[in-house]
């Protein structure tokens, strides 16, 4: 098996354990008596959605995720929007989900399926904020290199169902959520920007972060931050019958690579799961701790790899295409520059990296080498945050199409001390 096949063999396995039709079901409870109503949004809800009906049978309900990420469900609507920029698609399935809320009592059960995605699936702008002015806060967010922390406060007070106003909107029915966690730390405040967990933030907070990374602000953008929003803090009344559960989250995808690796005969250093920070310099400082580890291994140790996940991000200033997975794998073979035995995979385990139909790349000893036969520049690429359209010159993207789950960012360094 080659590296390349190992490391692609690993990013599979971390994948395969946080699909919903294998990971949900141990974690539904019994189906209530009486209506029971299923909602969800992100980029895993549609598949969430189809382990709950293999569980629970056809359901009432409406589930938003991003284009092309359906599924087949008996009952539950799967709609279909943008991500990660939200659309009008989205913010009528949002209206419709608030319609089918709102019509619920106190002897009724909500079933919510959050994953990440549904910051930009769930659409409904708070106040006077049209659908152009919420995408356009949101692009350049993208673009801004904010910690998704960050980004997703903004998110929450500029939104009428982020923030727990989405469980709030149940009341007072009953409503059990579970979640992929997606986040650094994995709090779920910051799934999907909580649309059924309370927040303790301030809308002055979200008007300081915009400020900082100097996004621009329409008006009625700075006249919504400039009073109260409708973000419910911790005990308002209205979550008072919501309970949330975290079910699959990035520490256990990167502990089922490296238990597989373990067992092909690798040492195994797992960084963490929660790394946040510019993805070329995450890079280099990998680099760095690449050559480190090679240079202690004796010719005879075996093969060790080093695992990390969380959520880097990239602040582009240049006009090519590019996500943080590509972009780090990028800037990763120019930090080696060649060094022999050292071979890397990073990846988004939803497959998306940016706003690519792209999960990442594998690079090696050989990357710069391809490069120069392929006609392309590495370090004008990464200038340019042309990440993608790089690797797309030298064959060495990773495509996975929708992988139906997301448990954000899976890389890996594959380290042989006999090279």
């Amino acid at each position: 098996m080659t590296p390349e096949t190992r490391l692609r063999a690993l990013f599979d396995r971390a994948v395969e354990v946080a699909d919903p039709m294998r990971s949900l079901p141990g974690h539904l409870p019994p189906k209530p008596p009486g209506r029971v109503v299923v909602i969800g949004a992100g980029k895993a809800s549609a598949r969430m959605a189809e382990a709950v009906e293999q569980v629970w049978g056809p359901c009432e309900g409406l589930v938003i995720t991003r284009y092309g990420y359906g599924r087949p469900c008996k009952g539950v609507e799967i709609v279909e929007a943008a991500h990660p920029v939200p659309d009008a698609a989205g913010q009528a399935a949002t209206a419709r989900m608030l319609d089918l809320l709102g019509g619920l009592g106190a002897d009724d059960f909500v079933l919510a399926l959050i994953s990440g995605g549904a910051s930009a699936l769930l659409v409904q702008p708070a106040g006077a904020i049209t659908l152009a002015e919420k995408q356009a806060v949101n692009a350049a967010l993208l673009a801004s290199g904010a910690p998704i922390d960050q980004m997703n406060t903004v998110r929450k007070h500029l939104s009428r169902v982020k923030g727990g106003q989405l469980a709030g909107a149940a009341f007072p029915a009953r409503m059990y959520s579970l979640l992929i966690s997606d986040v650094p730390g994995d709090d779920p405040a910051f799934i999907g920007s909580g649309p059924t967990v309370a927040d303790a933030s301030t809308p002055g907070e979200a008007l300081a972060i915009l400020t900082r990374w100097n996004i621009p602000m329409p008006d009625i953008v700075q006249a919504v931050l400039a009073g109260k929003t409708g973000v419910l803090p911790p005990g308002a009344p209205h979550l008072a019958h919501v309970e949330n559960h975290i079910y699959a989250a990035p520490s256990q995808s990167l502990a089922a690579a490296a238990e597989q690796a373990q067992a092909a005969g690798f040492t195994v250093e797992i960084l963490g799961d929660a790394l946040e920070g510019e993805a070329r310099e995450i890079a280099a400082g990998h680099a760095g701790l690449a050559r480190d580890r090679q240079d202690r291994m004796r010719a005879d140790t075996a093969p060790h790899l080093i695992l990390s996940g969380g959520e880097l991000t990239v602040t582009r200033r240049g006009s090519g295409s590019g996500g943080p997975n590509a972009e780090y794998a990028l800037a990763l073979a120019l930090a080696l520059n060649g060094a022999p035995g050292i071979h890397a995979l990073a990846c988004d385990t939803d497959g998306v990296d940016g706003a690519a139909e792209i999960a990442g790349a594998v690079i090696g000893p050989q990357t710069l080498t391809k490069a120069l036969s392929a006609g392309v520049d590495p370090a004008a690429a990464l200038a340019d945050h042309d990440s993608h359209g790089f690797f797309a010159a030298i064959g060495d993207q990773v495509i996975t199409g929708p992988t139906l789950t997301n448990v954000n960012d899976f890389r890996a360094i594959l380290i042989d001390g006999a090279l």
